[in-house]
């Protein structure tokens, strides 16, 4: 792995930076790098009938639950501050995103595939992507990859392929259940069958030698793979 000092993983939700950059996170963090989730928006009560209160409630249990995971996963996290009906464009959002990686100094990006099912997440693949071109175009050397989820798989190629050990993949497991919904308890899918399945799937066809994770590399960016 390359010396990294500062890595970023950013999802468009509550558990996508998690399930984007988690392995690599741990990694890095192990190596001593400064680590951040960062979340583009919180999830909302749906229920017309809420109270305010209720969801100020809900949105406050949301936001420990990325504190909780973060710290599990060695990193911290933030929040953008907007919600999902209410999406920045894409010049404010990649502004926000090219200030924010020059002001931390940022080393390498994890974030969305553009090839995905939902909207936000391509919204976050573009202003993300753009910010890291024109910082590259400006001569930094910040890179990018994407990260592998079951809604961003329409053309993702993997490219890197990472073995975790059982620690690894314990610790990250770890984080990923502080969230309801990956235990179940918001929607139907299935979060705990479907990822231990998928990083067996992945070491199959890599010949690992253990729990492996893949990610892609952001083409029109790089100019040669590392």
């Amino acid at each position: 792995m390359s010396i990294i000092k500062r890595v970023v993983s950013i999802g468009a939700h509550s558990l996508d930076a998690e399930l984007l950059g988690g392995p690599l996170m741990i990694k890095y963090a192990k190596e001593g790098a400064h680590c951040t989730f960062i979340h583009v928006t919180q999830g909302r009560l749906e229920d017309p009938n809420a109270t305010d209160e209720e969801k100020n409630l809900y949105l406050k249990d949301l936001l420990k639950q990325n504190e909780r995971a973060a710290n599990d996963l060695g990193g911290d996290t933030i929040w953008l501050g907007y919600v999902s009906n209410n999406m920045p464009s894409l010049e404010e959002f990649s502004d926000r995103m090219e200030r924010y990686f020059i002001d931390e100094k940022v080393d390498l990006v994890i974030t969305h595939w553009r090839g995905s099912m939902h909207p936000r997440h391509i919204n976050t693949h573009d202003a993300v992507t753009t910010a890291v071109k024109r910082l590259r175009e400006k001569g930094s050397n910040i890179r990018l990859v994407y990260g592998e989820t079951f809604e961003d798989l329409v053309g993702f190629i993997p490219q890197a392929y990472f073995v975790l050990n059982e620690e690894e993949v314990k610790q990250w497991y770890c984080g990923l259940k502080q969230y309801q919904v990956f235990q179940g308890k918001v929607n139907t899918f299935p979060y705990q069958e479907y990822y231990p399945t998928n990083g067996r799937v992945r070491q199959i066809e890599s010949n690992s030698s253990g729990y492996t994770v893949t990610y892609m590399y952001a083409s029109l960016i790089e100019n040669e793979l590392w």
